[in-house]
């Protein structure tokens, strides 16, 4: 199909820079690259988002209202929503009353095409173990809150398959996902360098002042108890290893990260680097990354891993618990995928340091597919495939009735 005008694109997303977040980072690429093929992209964001509209909040029941004037105000070709749906506030006891999300009205009543992305979803397996999380000992609460669990489990499925119904089309960053939410699209979380040429593990490190001798164990991102960094206290770090951490404040989140990672009792506290840069630029991502030898992600809960996809573009290896998400990539001998256990990682951080160069050549063939200038592409392919079919659908609807 060709298209004569520029493609107009409303984003859709509550969280967007310069608020910290991965879902914000991840859109705010998504419209930097589709921008780059010439593609018209405005974003719908929260007040403290840097969208040309903004106003969408957790909070703000009046979500749906919002966007459909600035769909009315913007006459876009296509909706893309970022479903992330704590970000339009979904909460447990309202999924148990049948409600959807602010989004619901907005759905049903919007006239242009929605596209979706989920950005998670769960097995029942994960479903529960977000209650073991939360509460770790045994009390009237936690009964209580694995009795929500269950009994929401089904209606969380049916919400995204609900949503999912209502757009003209869905993707998602994995082919778990997917088998979560059947009839999704899989294209990959973009990832790429920020730096246009090769840049050495030493330079990288110089810029960071980390050591120059060590093989680096990263482990990055929001500090929530379902990165599973508390595993870290139990684990004999090799001698010739360091972990090198660089955490970010949980808006949600009371846990305190120097407590509960780097104290009096961790054995291996000299063996830990603390950054401490909180939130970081994309500059400061990429040197890290380019900086590490292999990326950390003893995770308890995880439907989708925008660190992992960060640390494959750039061409550096997983270690990963034994979580569904995690499988198909382990598949592909890009990482390791062990259960939550610290001799588990250890002994895979010495399988890997062995079989070093054989994981960075699968991922260096691997990670072309995670250049955002192809991810751009396969969106255009997607929203353009969206305006193929509604527009048969007209030419179907107007044969009918001029025949009746």
């Amino acid at each position: 199909m060709e298209y004569e005008d520029k493609l107009k694109i409303l984003m859709v997303c509550t969280e967007y820079p310069p608020m910290h977040g991965g879902i914000g980072r991840y859109t705010h690429n998504l419209a930097q690259a589709l921008k780059n093929i010439n593609i018209d992209v405005l974003v719908c964001s929260g007040n403290e988002g840097s969208g040309e509209f903004k106003g969408l909040s957790p909070t703000n029941s009046n979500n749906s209202d919002l966007l459909l004037k600035v769909v009315d105000q913007l006459n876009p070709d296509i909706v893309h929503v970022q479903m992330e749906h704590g970000l339009y506030g979904f909460e447990l006891d309202s999924l148990l009353t049948g409600k959807m999300t602010s989004l619901e009205y907005f759905y049903l009543k919007c006239t242009k095409s929605i596209i979706t992305t989920f950005h998670s979803s769960y097995d029942f397996k994960e479903w529960l173990n977000l209650v073991s999380i939360r509460y770790k000992k045994w009390n009237i609460k936690k009964i209580l809150e694995y009795y929500r669990r269950i009994l929401s489990y089904n209606l969380f499925h049916k919400l995204n398959k609900r949503i999912a119904y209502q757009s003209s089309a869905s993707i998602v960053c994995s082919h778990n996902l997917a088998k979560l939410i059947p009839g999704c699209k899989v294209i990959y979380h973009g990832a790429n360098s920020y730096f246009p040429q090769t840049l050495s593990k030493n330079d990288a490190r110089k810029k960071l002042n980390i050591p120059l001798n060590s093989k680096i164990i990263l482990a990055l991102g929001f500090y929530t108890s379902t990165k599973g960094w508390d595993i870290i206290n139990q684990m004999k770090i090799p001698d010739d290893w360091i972990i090198v951490l660089n955490h970010s404040k949980n808006h949600y989140s009371k846990q305190n990260f120097d407590k509960d990672i780097i104290n009096s009792k961790n054995k291996n506290k000299n063996k830990i680097i603390n950054l401490d840069k909180k939130y970081l630029s994309e500059y400061d991502l990429s040197l890290l990354f380019h900086a590490s030898n292999v990326v950390f992600l003893p995770y308890k809960v995880c439907s989708g891993s925008g660190v992992m996809f960060d640390a494959l573009g750039h061409g550096i290896p997983f270690i990963a618990s034994e979580l569904n998400f995690f499988k198909e990539f382990r598949d592909m001998k890009l990482g390791i995928m062990v259960k939550r256990k610290p001799d588990q990682f250890i002994n895979a951080l010495k399988y890997m340091d062995e079989n070093y160069l054989y994981y960075i050549s699968n991922i260096s063939e691997f990670k072309v597919k995670l250049d955002w200038n192809r991810i751009a592409l396969q969106h255009l392919e997607t929203y353009l495939e969206t305006m193929r079919k509604e527009q048969s659908e007209i030419k179907e609807y107007n044969k009918t009735v001029i025949h009746r």
